[in-house]
């Protein structure tokens, strides 16, 4: 079972979830449970760390040490899981908390954003099969045997998959502030409807996507190792959720299972440049030491020799990007170069695709009847993209799950 920021962000919420994990021990299960910073403590510690770093009659652009920076933020985590664990044993149910360290979870040293490496789940199981629950601390690690790292924000779905496949958990239960995966954002369609199962791979386009649900790396851990994970709300638990499962037990396979969408796209255009071998590496290659990733790619091939390449990054390295590109001009020779950051990726997503011909045409032609210019399109087995102008994505979205039968009767 985890539990998010909003699930433990005071001590009633705490003991509403400490009900919940009773009631699962009361079902006779062995439970493990990750827990989450308190909502919000999380960047009162990253704030802290932060001007902790910048002393006064500074310049202001002082970076904290990322090993001590780890030491700090992981502490809002280490505080809700000894609470959890106070509160279980005040209930009468046997628990006992779990830092990263005592797993142990072992991460890459990349502190602020490490990798985890492995879960030696032996001392854990031991404990639960004495009848604790096992209370852990999400998104914390340990480095190199002994520094205390962190995951990145997000890092507790990570940690709660990453736990259950160490235990070879029956399930991994995720409780958060929403009662599933819906087949599309429902602030912006009324209509989107809870998708009862959602293949991995279903989820790990829409996660990757936009869709803000569950954290990309805990559906890829989840898909590498086969454990059925199941998203609920903490606060109406009895809705059912959404089960994340093999493509094999979904029965119903419709050619378009839900919507995403980002608005952290910005586009870049290099014009006229010369049509020639190595030329999109002297362009990827700089972008790629700059640490800018790349998304969407489009190149338009001219009778003159020439070529305008078009591709996408997210917003925040969009400054990184150009400066990556204007570096090596006298490398790659455009004539011009062009940015537009008021852009918006609007995404199909379905396994069923693979079955269905037709499903891209039904995409562009609902686009093009609201008037909705098409920029950039990519396609994968089972997606299929499309870069457009940002104030046209709630039109896109809501036109393009009706379009594909997806509204809730």
């Amino acid at each position: 079972m985890k539990f998010g920021g909003t699930s433990v962000a005071d001590l009633d919420r705490i003991r509403h979830v400490a009900t919940l994990v009773a009631g699962e021990v009361k079902r006779g299960h062995q439970v493990a449970v990750v827990v989450s910073a308190m909502a919000g403590e999380t960047n009162k510690l990253v704030a802290w760390t932060n001007d902790a770093a910048n002393p006064p009659g500074g310049n202001g652009h002082g970076v904290a040490n990322a090993r001590e920076y780890d030491v700090v933020v992981a502490a809002g985590e280490q505080v809700t899981a000894g609470l959890l664990a106070v509160t279980l044993n005040a209930m009468g149910v046997p628990a006992r908390s779990w830092l990263g360290w005592q797993i142990p979870m072992k991460t890459s040293s990349v502190h602020g954003a490490a990798r985890i490496e492995g879960v030696d789940a032996a001392a854990m199981k031991k404990s639960m099969a004495a009848g604790e629950v096992a209370v852990v601390a999400g998104f914390q690690g340990v480095a190199d045997g002994e520094r205390i790292s962190t995951l990145g924000r997000g890092g507790s779905d990570t940690s709660a998959v990453a736990v259950a496949a160490g235990l070879g958990a029956e399930r991994c239960d995720i409780y958060t502030d929403v009662d599933g995966v819906y087949t599309t954002d429902p602030r912006i369609v009324p209509k989107a409807r809870r998708l009862p199962m959602i293949a991995f791979e279903e989820m790990l386009e829409m996660a990757s996507l936009g869709a803000k649900v569950l954290q990309t790396r805990s559906v890829e851990i989840a898909m590498l190792h086969r454990v059925p994970v199941r998203v609920l709300s903490t606060f109406t638990p009895e809705a059912g959720g959404t089960l994340l499962c093999d493509e094999e037990k979904i029965v119903e396979k419709k050619p378009v299972t839900g919507i995403a969408y980002s608005r952290d796209e910005a586009k870049i255009t290099l014009h006229k440049i010369p049509d020639r071998p190595g030329i999109a590496s002297a362009i990827f290659g700089p972008l790629a030491e700059a640490g800018v990733n790349v998304d969407m790619i489009v190149q338009n091939v001219s009778e003159d020799g020439t070529t305008d390449l078009t591709f996408t990054v997210t917003r925040g390295e969009l400054k990184r990007a150009l400066g990556a590109i204007q570096t090596h001009a006298d490398t790659i020779r455009f004539r011009d170069i062009t940015h537009d950051a008021a852009v918006a990726k609007v995404s199909i997503i379905g396994i069923g695709m693979r079955a269905h011909p037709g499903v891209a045409q039904t995409m562009f032609k609902t686009l093009s009847d609201k008037g909705i210019n098409i920029q950039v399109i990519s396609t994968s087995e089972i997606k299929v993209s499309v870069l457009i102008e940002e104030e046209y994505v709630e039109l896109a979205v809501r036109a393009l799950h009706t379009a594909y039968e997806l509204d809730a009767a």
